[in-house]
């Protein structure tokens, strides 16, 4: 039995918690621009897994999961900029390290379970 609903995703469920984190550890910060960055990327690690899957073909679905995880990287390259100039303490940092490398792992086993199954 396969999965019929992006939501049913594990990688698509906690790429939601991870959008939650970043929007609540990121409220009071006045940088907009950067704000705004981060959050951006974190919702389109979590878009491009739902829009890949509704693609209904593997070859999509693995490209999406490439941009998802690129998406994934900027949050965590993001987080580190934070940490450095002081927009975020080091317990929002690990937060977002923790959950972002969970989700990796996640991504990357989907792509794995992907690319073995892509012709049948």
């Amino acid at each position: 039995m396969g999965i019929g609903r992006f939501e049913d995703i594990e990688a698509w469920q906690e790429a939601r918690v991870l959008v939650r984190e970043v929007y609540e550890l990121f409220q009071g910060c006045r940088d907009i621009g950067f704000r705004d960055q981060i959050q951006r990327a974190a919702v389109s690690v979590m878009s491009n897994i739902a829009e890949g899957f509704d693609r209904h073909s593997n070859k999509e679905f693995l490209h999406f999961l490439g941009i998802s995880r690129g998406s994934l990287a900027e949050v965590r390259s993001l987080a580190y900029a934070a940490l450095d100039i002081g927009y975020l303490p080091g317990e929002g940092f690990r937060t977002i390290e923790q959950r972002c490398a969970h989700l990796k792992g996640l991504i990357n086993g989907f792509i794995h379970y992907l690319k073995r199954h892509q012709n049948k």
